[in-house]
């Protein structure tokens, strides 16, 4: 994994990353690919880093995969907490080890933000990622996550 590295995302990562939540976003459920709207959301991640992380896994100079993350005030904590998301890696590199560099790299950046908790969604049929976030470390909650679309956009 050496010739592997992780490093803060660019805004001329942007494509690449667009590409990448695209594959995500193609196999979870709730969500669909929409280019525009995720380069949206990616200026928006990248606009603030302090509070918002896009990670990158490089090797030979090509994205291979990404994390994204936020912080958030845990009432519950009584201080930050980071939440995880858009974790994906190019399907020809998964089982090699990026995720879990990805993974430890966020959880890194979280903890230096005072982050004492972390979490993150996962589609429930998806049982590669569940059983990845499992070996990771990572226990399921006997939370249920709801949502609903906000005012404007109903």
């Amino acid at each position: 994994m050496e010739d592997v590295a992780i490093r803060g995302a660019a805004p001329a990562d942007a494509e690449r990353l667009v590409r990448l939540l695209g594959i995500l976003f193609s196999i979870e459920a709730d969500f669909r690919p929409d280019p525009d709207r995720q380069r949206r959301g990616l200026a928006l991640m990248l606009a603030e880093p302090e509070r918002r992380a896009v990670l990158v896994a490089e090797r030979a100079g090509e994205v291979v995969g990404m994390v994204t993350a936020q912080l958030v005030v845990s009432t519950a904590e009584g201080g930050p907490a980071a939440l995880v998301e858009d974790m994906v890696v190019d399907a020809g590199e998964r089982g090699r080890g990026v995720g879990r560099r990805l993974l430890e790299a966020i959880e890194g950046w979280a903890a230096a933000r005072g982050a004492s908790r972390l979490q993150l969604l996962a589609d429930r049929d998806n049982a590669p990622a569940l059983g990845f976030y499992a070996r990771a470390g990572w226990q399921p909650t006997r939370l249920v996550c709801l949502r609903r679309p906000a005012r404007e956009d109903r």
